[in-house]
């Protein structure tokens, strides 16, 4: 795909300085900039590269004073860095705005869809599936009998969707990612033996989701795993049975949630976080990566470490864990001095 700077202009709101009709194809970082590529200037550390750079177009702030010539055409806005995300969320619409229904897959009689569907080769629509408008299915795509996806929603390829499982509006479901696999239910019996527990639920995933690529949520045994409006799960995240997320809550990679627990809304979970079944952590918690969560968690607190405890006493406490070997030296010192006196 080509813009020419009058088009991104025009997409940005913003003044041109220098030539409307350069061509741009691909974006680069200002200091690798080179011909054909859009490129931008927002942070001041990197000013020295705007005029080395090779990039045909160049985004500054208003406020942008060259103190010697620029071979970018300038395309100036009010805030250089809001505007090229922008111009990245445009360029990613421009690009997944696929449609049509690609040969071969499989679309069930009684699936129904709305307009603007793109079936990627190898997919398939499952009995009584109902899919909105505007929704972007990619190759090798399974969707589940009896399942339900709003309207603009995107699933990458290879990703699966379980039957009966609820979809909201705009939600991005990446490559690998399985919503709706069993829940890990077994019941040993007096041999030591493990006999399956049915897991007769589903999953419910709210508007504006994000699924990161291989992350897994499983249904719930009875009732449905949540995960509420404005979630964002980052890649290889394993959410279990009867889960329920709230509200624009982020988890960070390699996290994984034990069964039926509640975590509030407005929380940030750092990566290879382990946090055990059956509680409940509050809101607007903050959990550093690595740290292992075995109680429940108040509202508003910040942990750290495995078990967890309170952010700034674990910083406290983290000085005198690098001390320990002279710590117990110096013990044993003043242990044989005692003895000898």
């Amino acid at each position: 795909m080509k813009f020419t700077a009058n088009q991104i202009a025009g997409i940005l709101e913003g003044t041109i300085e220098g030539n409307p009709d350069v061509e741009v194809s691909k974006l680069a970082k200002i200091e690798e900039g080179i011909p054909g590529s859009l490129t931008f200037l927002a942070n001041p550390k990197y000013t020295s590269f705007i005029y080395t750079t090779e990039a045909s177009i160049a985004i500054v702030g208003n406020d942008f004073e060259p103190e010697q010539p620029v071979k970018p055409t300038l395309i100036r806005v009010e805030d250089a860095y809001k505007s090229f995300s922008k111009l990245l969320e445009y360029y990613n619409q421009v690009k997944l705005n696929k449609s049509g229904i690609e040969q071969p897959c499989f679309i069930s009689e009684t699936a129904t869809y709305g307009d603007g569907l793109y079936l990627g080769a190898f997919s398939y629509l499952g009995e009584n599936v109902t899919i909105g408008s505007n929704v972007k299915i990619y190759p090798n795509v399974y969707i589940g009998d009896n399942v339900t996806i709003g309207d603009n929603c995107v699933l990458f390829a290879g990703s699966k969707v379980y039957s009966d499982c609820v979809i909201g509006n705009t939600v991005y479901i990446h490559s690998g990612a399985i919503v709706g696999a069993d829940g890990f239910g077994f019941t040993p019996n007096e041999k030591g033996e493990y006999s399956k527990v049915p897991q007769t639920g589903n999953v419910i995933i709210e508007d504006h989701v994000d699924i990161g690529a291989g992350t897994t949520i499983d249904r719930a045994t009875l009732g449905s795993t949540v995960i509420r409006t404005g979630v964002k799960l980052d890649n290889q995240i394993q959410i279990a049975h009867n889960v329920e997320i709230g509200s624009h809550t982020a988890i960070a990679a390699q996290t994984g949630i034990a069964g039926s627990t509640k975590i509030g809304k407005h929380c940030l979970i750092g990566g290879q976080v382990g946090i055990s079944g059956h509680l409940t952590i509050g809101d607007n918690v903050r959990i550093q990566a690595q740290s292992g969560i075995g109680r429940n968690i108040k509202d508003n607190e910040v942990l750290q470490g495995s078990p967890s405890f309170n952010y700034a006493d674990w910083n406290r406490s983290y000085v005198h864990f690098k001390n320990l070997p002279k710590i117990v030296q110096t013990v044993n010192e003043l242990k044989k001095q005692q003895n000898n006196e």
